[in-house]
């Protein structure tokens, strides 16, 4: 069911750095920070279904969908994972997005590769798509040639 994210891509690699300020603890699976130049590129919210609007089963696999769907909308604009500066998630159960955490790394790893941007994560009550258990919003920037 999971679409396969776009491979090709039409900006040079980044040149994004990542801010970690002294003594503070290196996070893990995300970064502090991001200093980053060039065209912004703003997703709305996307869910975990696929091109017809068919929901993954569970947790992990809406957010492996939802991932691959933030890289099909980067690629319209020749952007990768890579590229990426910032993910807002919004789940609606924070016990389970603990419970499942090595799980989700995984699937984040997948899609995403080792690509850690800043990252938040927000339990919310409820989504606009009843089926939805999570949403994640994606802020990149790719560099002008």
């Amino acid at each position: 069911m999971s679409q396969r994210p776009p491979t090709e891509l039409a900006h040079p690699p980044t040149s994004h750095r990542l801010l970690q300020p002294a003594g503070w603890p290196r996070p893990i699976g995300y970064a502090n920070g991001v200093l980053a130049r060039g065209d912004l590129i703003v997703t709305g919210g996307l869910v975990g279904w696929d091109a017809e609007r068919r929901f993954a089963d569970g947790l992990v696999e809406q957010v492996r969908q939802a991932l691959v769907n933030i890289t099909i909308v980067l690629a319209e604009a020749g952007a990768a994972p890579e590229h990426l500066v910032r993910l807002t998630w919004y789940v609606v159960d924070m016990e389970t997005y603990r419970a499942v955490g090595p799980e989700l790394g995984r699937a984040y790893r997948d899609v995403m590769g080792r690509h850690y941007p800043a990252m938040a994560v927000v339990e919310v009550t409820r989504l606009v798509e009843p089926q939805a258990l999570v949403e994640i919003e994606a802020t990149a920037v790719i560099p002008r040639p």
